[in-house]
């Protein structure tokens, strides 16, 4: 379920600072990036070149991970990765086909699609005999995994994007893949219409209907794509199916949330030892934006109607230092912390130093909560058609996304090297054996980061698009 790598630790906190840049221009009207020069708008150009050439570069198969040493001698995904391995989890292989994807929409190059089927083709290799995927792919082996993974958008985000790919290309391997794979979310939703942790039954909480890191949303996020671009009834009956069950698995109130797991019979259930049944914050908001977005796709008003308590429960659980906690214990609506073997303790200090460091039993979530908050009154205000309508501008969403200021792009430009890496210095990160328990060493080393690789080169694609770039 949760990562327990140091870089989604990581991934978090830049993205909340830079969120929080975001939101400060979110609703502020007119404000776009003015148009710059041509001088500025061909440096960007070249270092999208660069930087996509030199990423390229570090592919096994078409595939990819998440961090590579300087010298490139040494790959990483959730551990030390060898040769014949590559990442399926973001910001691992299909994120950077994504991102391979966008510049070639933005700036035409062919050059960008071609990496794109590349990483296609990987994903093809690897895709399993059920139609999914598990965490990596590993090209030496005659056996293909045979677990579906839909924990942290494993799964979910290859869909993603050999859908987006097949709308680029006329690949009957493509084709026939994404067909495979779709097939695969209809047959793994279950009755109650979430969609389980894996695929096929484990005979444990593998099978339960899982929210934890926003596994059944991401589902919903394939379902809703699918039915975009191919129409098919079959995903619009899952998005509804799906629709009805966060609104059947919503709690009572006064605690309008939802857990991060349910059993067969709809309860919040245990899932590792230190994962309880419990109300959680995290999962109340993505499971807003879901319910958002399902209603924009299906006009479903009735989808709107658990919203309004859920953010009530959620603003009432926050803790005096800004946070909310994690788990919020079931009838008495306190924080509730608990580490390996089931072993509850008081207070976040009185962790395990591994759960403590790695966990996040306390979360910042200002950015997500008035984030969907205004989408929300945004959808309210403007009714369905219309928010569908203004949001159907590429533009416009990349301007609610975020302000790309001049300043933004100088900073992504200067600190790309000669060969087109930007390079992370300093980065710290566990030295820990898989199976042992990490006793809180650090490594620190200079890397090159899938995260930040495809962070800055989304950003540079973005100004050039609210710079209106023609190719």
């Amino acid at each position: 379920m949760e990562s327990t790598s140091l870089y989604l630790l990581q991934k978090c906190i830049s993205t909340n600072i830079w969120l929080i840049v975001v939101l400060l221009f979110a609703n502020v009207p007119g404000i776009y990036p003015a148009p710059q020069s041509d001088e500025l708008k061909d440096e960007v150009l070249n270092a999208i070149e660069k930087g996509i050439d030199f990423y390229h570069s570090l592919n096994r198969n078409g595939g990819y991970v998440y961090f590579y040493s300087a010298d490139m001698q040494k790959r990483w995904g959730e551990e030390l990765a060898d040769e014949n391995t590559v990442e399926v989890q973001p910001p691992g292989t299909p994120e950077v086909g994504l991102t391979f994807l966008k510049a070639y929409n933005t700036t035409g190059k062919q050059k960008y699609l071609s990496y794109a089927l590349e990483t296609g083709y990987a994903l093809v290799a690897g895709q399993n005999k059920y139609g999914g995927w598990d965490h990596t792919i590993t090209f030496n082996e005659n056996i293909r995994n045979t677990i579906v993974s839909f924990d942290d958008n494993q799964t979910q985000r290859s869909v993603e994007f050999l859908i987006a790919l097949d709308r680029a290309v006329n690949d009957s391997l493509i084709n026939s893949t994404v067909e495979k794979a779709l097939n695969l979310m209809l047959e793994s939703q279950l009755e109650n219409g979430g969609w389980p942790h894996y695929y096929p039954q484990q005979g444990n909480y593998h099978d339960f209907a899982t929210f934890n890191d926003g596994s059944i949303n991401d589902c919903i996020d394939v379902m809703i794509s699918a039915y975009k671009y191919y129409k098919s009834k079959d995903y619009l009956e899952s998005i509804k199916k799906a629709g009805r069950f966060l609104q059947i698995s919503q709690i009572a109130p006064p605690q309008s949330g939802w857990a991060q797991q349910y059993n067969e019979y709809l309860q919040p259930a245990w899932a590792r030892s230190f994962e309880p049944p419990a109300v959680s914050p995290r999962v109340t908001l993505r499971n807003i934006n879901s319910l958002l977005d399902m209603y924009l796709v299906t006009g479903n008003e009735d989808l709107l109607e658990p919203i309004p308590d859920a953010f009530r429960w959620v603003k009432s659980v926050q803790l005096s230092n800004g946070k909310f906690p994690r788990f919020v214990e079931l009838y008495t609506n306190q924080p509730v912390y608990y580490d390996r073997g089931r072993i509850r303790v008081n207070s976040v200090d009185e962790l395990s130093l591994e759960r403590r460091m790695i966990y996040g039993y306390e979360q910042d979530l200002s950015v997500e909560l008035d984030s969907i908050s205004s989408k929300y009154e945004a959808v309210k205000k403007l009714g369905r058609k219309n928010y569908v309508k203004n949001f159907a501008n590429n533009k416009l969403k990349i301007a609610q996304k975020h302000r790309l200021s001049a300043d933004r792009i100088r900073e992504i430009l200067y600190t790309q090297d000669s060969n087109g890496r930007w390079l992370t210095k300093d980065t710290v990160y566990r030295d820990k054996n898989p199976d042992e328990r990490w006793k809180g060493e650090f490594v620190k080393e200079d890397r090159i980061s899938g995260f930040i690789f495809n962070q800055n080169v989304n950003d540079l694609c973005d100004y050039l698009i609210m710079s209106n770039f023609k190719n």
